[in-house]
């Protein structure tokens, strides 16, 4: 085989991969965000970009504006999974400070204003 050839196959295998590995990451993001859309009103907010980590925030919030679960994922790969987002569960959604909450994470501060304005514009 020449090397035009194994540039192809591995060209190949990686897209295949990328395939693979994104179809688990939606699916990982699918089962939690159908979990935590149980629970009561959902908030999201994702910042923009196109070669930028992402970051997404999903918040439950119950008849009285408190979060009762939240979900974050963030990063540039398909290797980023949702996690729970600790610091803002039991808080009201006017109390709550992206500033404060991610004080070094611009990108999951701007997600957390949008989750938070969704509220406002329901």
């Amino acid at each position: 085989m020449d090397n035009i050839t194994i540039l192809i196959f591995f060209a190949s295998f990686m897209w295949l991969m990328q395939i693979i590995l994104g179809w688990l990451q939606v699916t990982a993001f699918n089962r939690a965000f159908m979990a935590i859309s149980q629970k009561g009103k959902i908030l999201t907010g994702r910042n923009s970009g196109r070669f930028n980590p992402k970051s997404l925030i999903v918040l439950a919030v119950d008849e009285n504006d408190m979060v009762i679960d939240s979900l974050q994922m963030k990063g540039l790969s398909v290797f980023a999974r949702p996690q729970k987002c600790e610091p803002v569960i039991g808080l009201k959604v006017d109390q709550i400070q992206p500033e404060h909450i991610f004080p070094k994470d611009k990108k999951s501060q701007f997600a957390l204003k949008i989750a938070i304005s969704s509220l406002y514009r329901s």
